[in-house]
């Protein structure tokens, strides 16, 4: 199944793709059908989401290119990313391709949904553009096994982990590039993980700047596939329903160019992920008045 969240008239709400029609049916929170948050949801796992999807394909269908597209998930206990999880990226990088994952967080304030513009950055014009597989997490775990940590996946997403790169390099640890408000983008929607191969393996993730191809890999090629992931990050702290795991770029951001490709006002950059759907922002210069 496919969910997605928005906002209509300045209340939210939450909408599931029919998968016979592909219409999309949903209503807000004041609606008397409302079944609440699609967190609470996400957070009770799969067979509460399907419930609450039955009811939602009852409801009118939406329109959402009238509305305001929301990452999928609101409020994320963790925003683990994966840093040169692909072996052409760690190369174009100029670092070793280290044997454990190099991990670091974002936080909800750096994350925008599908079709909002992403937040240029005032400080530094190396703002560039990274497209990644989201999974999000269905159920809680702890010290999680390779072989169980499929079971803990809800679906999966699209990640635009835009970066600012002056301000990720200042220091070994690359928190503050990483976090710039509204540098970041999440969605259109969660699809469900049956509707996907197993640890979303062998799709064909792309990247376009401006209607051109930047980057083209396929999952298949991850150093650390999502099993892995989960099994290492869950030996050293529980993983929660709602959390996500932004599991790396392939190679040709804008920053290993020559000359360099970073992201300007009025730029659309697009991150398609085979089987997901297609994540669309534009660049936009913060209003300073």
């Amino acid at each position: 199944m496919k969910v997605s969240r928005y906002l209509s008239g300045g209340l939210e709400g939450w909408a599931v793709a029919n998968p016979a029609t592909g219409a999309w049916h949903g209503c807000t929170e004041d609606h008397a059908a409302y079944p609440g948050p699609l967190d609470a949801y996400i957070k009770n796992g799969v067979y509460a989401l399907a419930g609450a999807a039955q009811e939602m394909q009852r409801q009118a269908v939406l329109d959402l290119h009238a509305v305001r597209w929301l990452p999928p998930v609101a409020h994320p206990p963790k925003i683990i990313c994966v840093g040169l999880n692909y072996i052409d990226h760690t190369a174009e990088s100029g670092f070793e391709q280290p044997d454990y994952p190099t991990l670091f967080s974002r936080f909800t304030t750096s994350v925008i949904g599908h079709d909002e513009p992403l937040h240029y950055p005032v400080l530094s014009p190396s703002f560039d553009y990274e497209g990644e597989l989201a999974v999000i997490i269905g159920k809680a775990g702890k010290a999680i096994s390779r072989d169980d940590a499929l079971n803990h996946v809800l679906g999966y997403s699209i990640f635009n982990d835009g970066s600012v790169r002056e301000y990720q390099f200042k220091t070994p640890q690359w928190i503050m590039g990483k976090n710039f408000d509204g540098s970041g983008a999440f969605g259109p929607y969660l699809v469900t993980a049956d509707e996907l191969p197993p640890g979303a393996r062998g799709l064909q993730l792309e990247t376009r700047l401006n209607g051109v191809t930047v980057q083209s890999a396929n999952t298949r090629d991850m150093v650390f596939d999502v099993e892995s992931l989960i099994a290492i990050i869950s030996e050293v702290m529980t993983l929660e329903a709602g959390d996500v795991i932004v599991a790396g770029t392939p190679a040709g951001v804008g920053h290993a160019r020559e000359p360099k490709l970073y992201m300007q006002p009025g730029d659309l950059c697009e991150v398609e992920i085979e089987g997901i759907g297609l994540l669309s922002n534009r660049v936009q210069q913060p209003d300073l008045a």
